[in-house]
């Protein structure tokens, strides 16, 4: 997420993993207290973009190399995404939450008062340990905690703190960043982590493990025909967005010479277009889900060239950034349903492989935007990333293949990461 950070839908099919594990009643409160995980984790994931410029100037460093926060976070999370279930195996899956949770209140604490950048990187990687074990293991949590039947409207509960996430960390951070100082943005991440872990604590049943991590089915996932395409595709396209997203506050900041108040709004703005763009996809992939995979990037790239390419206006920048919201906002529920359609059987092996996908894209969109900042500007992290994304949209035009949609397997469910 990042971010991206993508998506796992459990399709047609989610009894191969959890036939003999489901309840015979749901946990709704259990269920919720997932939700504000998802928020808290989201949160504390997006605050750097919209704090990357007092970030840098507190500690002495360029916006590209604060911008590595960012960066640290997704590089950790791509790895505990993929070790952390088979680490953690043998342990309550209750205890484990919480511990996520844990570590994510520990991580905002320690980065509000970090006194250096290499300080400040270390403790975004606690954040990265939370964020990927989480990720990894919340489909399988909530299949645990309601009958197979309303497992898609669980993940859909659960997973709804993305969007509340996403409208509501990156604006939240640069007003509070504005008004009290970036480190205070981070102590509010922190109380929202607290709460957090007060609700699962009194919410959460006990889990106790019960089923083995195999390793390599990722890697047989990928040989299966049109997988490995898929997954640069949908590489491709996070990697553009968090190169973009990374660097929004310096961008808006130096082009239309807004003040922390009115990026504060059009931030607030870029999340509510997300957000309707997440519920425009739904009804673009009832006609053509090929469509919405390729317009959506496509939407990204050009809205990110026009940002550079024609006069800075306040209406056009803020026009332009709402543009993109509300793309982006298709591209994870979008890709959800292709692992659905393309991965039926294997929900949640297809959750490790998207975990380690959109992770290295943010991972790799943070970093590679931060190097085309020190060498060609800001124009050039939003020039290279448009073409990235336009370049995503035209593979996935041509080479990635999309199923045609199961009977009764329903629209699915996004796992944003």
């Amino acid at each position: 997420m990042s971010d991206s950070i993508c998506d796992v839908t459990p399709g047609a099919s989610p009894r191969n993993a959890a036939a003999d594990t489901a309840p015979a009643a749901p946990a709704w409160m259990a269920v919720f207290s997932l939700t504000m995980g998802v928020f808290g984790l989201l949160t504390a994931e997006y605050l750097p973009a919209s704090l990357l410029t007092p970030m840098a100037a507190d500690m002495r460093v360029s916006e590209a190399m604060a911008g590595q926060a960012v960066t640290m976070t997704a590089v950790v999370a791509l790895f505990a995404g993929l070790l952390v279930p088979r680490l953690t195996r043998r342990f309550d899956r209750r205890a484990v939450l919480l511990a996520f949770s844990t570590l994510m209140i520990a991580s905002n604490l320690l980065v509000a008062v970090s006194s250096s950048l290499g300080v400040l990187l270390l403790m975004r990687m606690l954040l990265g340990v939370a964020l990927g074990g989480f990720w990894s293991m919340a489909a399988a949590v909530a299949m645990r905690l309601v009958p197979a039947a309303l497992l898609p409207r669980a993940l859909a509960i659960i997973f709804s703190g993305i969007a509340v996430g996403t409208v509501v960390a990156v604006p939240l951070g640069s007003y509070l960043g504005g008004l009290y100082g970036w480190r205070s943005a981070f102590l509010a991440a922190s109380a929202i982590g607290v709460l957090t872990l007060v609700f699962q604590w009194l919410a959460l049943p006990r889990l106790p493990a019960r089923h083995t991590a195999r390793p390599g089915t990722v890697m047989a996932l990928l040989r299966r025909p049109g997988i490995a395409v898929g997954m640069l595709g949908c590489v491709l396209a996070h990697t553009g967005h968090f190169a973009l997203f990374t660097y929004i506050r310096p961008f808006l900041e130096t082009t239309a010479g807004i003040g922390p108040d009115t990026l504060a709004l059009m931030l607030l703005g870029f999340g509510l277009a997300n957000f309707a763009g997440t519920l425009l996809a739904g009804q673009l992939m009832q006609r053509s889900l090929r469509l919405t995979l390729v317009l959506m990037p496509a939407l990204v790239g050009v809205a990110a060239l026009a940002l550079v390419l024609l006069p800075a206006s306040l209406a056009g920048q803020a026009l332009l950034t709402a543009i993109w919201g509300l793309a982006f906002g298709g591209v994870p529920v979008a890709w959800s349903n292709w692992v659905a359609r393309s991965l039926p059987d294997q929900a949640e092996s297809a959750g490790g492989m998207v975990v380690a996908s959109v992770q290295s894209a943010i991972a790799a969109g943070a970093a590679a935007g931060g190097l085309m900042f020190g060498v060609s500007g800001i124009d050039g992290v939003f020039m290279a990333a448009g073409a990235l994304m336009l370049l995503a949209a035209l593979l996935i035009a041509l080479r990635v293949r999309v199923p045609a949609a199961q009977a009764g397997a329903g629209a699915g469910t996004a796992l944003h990461l």
